[in-house]
């Protein structure tokens, strides 16, 4: 996830409570059914996202694999 200011021919562009969400083409069916959402903890601060499609991931959530994903999330630098 980054922030971008940039919109692409082809983007997903979803606006939520005055705040706009934009998923490029590439990454659309991947996140398809995800939720985010920003939490305020002990542990600290920060967007996390809910992606149901997610079969397995990293434990900094950098990275993940789907059931239909047919190669490996690049490495993150957790040990994936």
């Amino acid at each position: 996830m980054a922030l971008d200011d940039q919109i692409e021919e082809g983007d997903d562009v979803t606006e939520v409570e005055g705040v706009k969400v934009i998923i490029d083409e590439f990454s659309l069916p991947y996140l398809k059914g995800s939720e985010v959402d920003y939490v305020d903890s002990l542990m600290g601060a920060g967007f996390t996202i809910h992606n149901p499609n997610a079969v397995r991931s990293c434990s900094c959530g950098h990275s993940f694999a789907t059931e239909d994903d047919e190669g490996n999330p690049a490495p993150c630098g957790c040990g994936f």
